[in-house]
């Protein structure tokens, strides 16, 4: 199995209490289409920022294999040209957010944007307000629901994702 520099945290897929945001302050969601965070902006109300990480933020080097195959198929991720920005930008807003949530696509490469961006944002030992939120339907009350059942990031599907890419470099 891959394993990457920054390594997985111990968050798993356990569901936590239903979540709100706090009455002094708003909470940042993270979707990867900026389309989709217009529209959830919409229905999630004010005390929301909604942001896109347009797709992934990280991915194995171009100019190199990027995977340890000695070392326990160590994966070194580097940042995508071109989105420093789009990561200084949530940094930001995530440090000043009540609460984090982060709402990539529910499968495995969703999983795994919702990884790198964790790890992006606050490091390998994550952080406590940071949740995960799977929206299987983009309307009023698909939304509404997700945001009642916040998650934590899947390590089994980051896993899985990182072991097909490691698989299509080494192929």
């Amino acid at each position: 199995m891959a394993k990457a520099k920054s390594q997985s945290s111990a968050k798993t897929s356990s569901k936590s209490k239903s979540i709100t945001p706090a009455s002094n302050g708003k909470s940042l969601v993270i979707v990867e289409s900026p389309s989709k965070a217009k529209t959830i902006g919409k229905y999630l109300g004010k005390n929301f920022i909604v942001e896109a990480s347009i797709g992934h933020i990280r991915d194995l080097p171009k100019s190199k294999l990027g995977v340890d195959v000695e070392n326990g198929y160590e994966c070194d991720y580097v940042t995508i040209k071109g989105k420093a920005e789009v990561i200084k930008t949530l940094r930001t807003k995530g440090k000043v957010a009540d609460k984090v949530f982060l709402a990539t696509d529910p499968d495995r490469e969703g999983e795994a944007i919702a990884w790198h961006i964790a790890r992006e944002m606050f490091g390998e030992d994550g952080d406590n307000k940071l949740y995960r939120v799977l929206f299987h339907e983009i309307t009023p009350k698909g939304i509404s629901e997700a945001m009642k059942e916040p998650l934590k990031i899947d390590d089994k599907l980051v896993d899985s994702q990182q072991a097909r890419r490691v698989m299509d470099r080494i192929l």
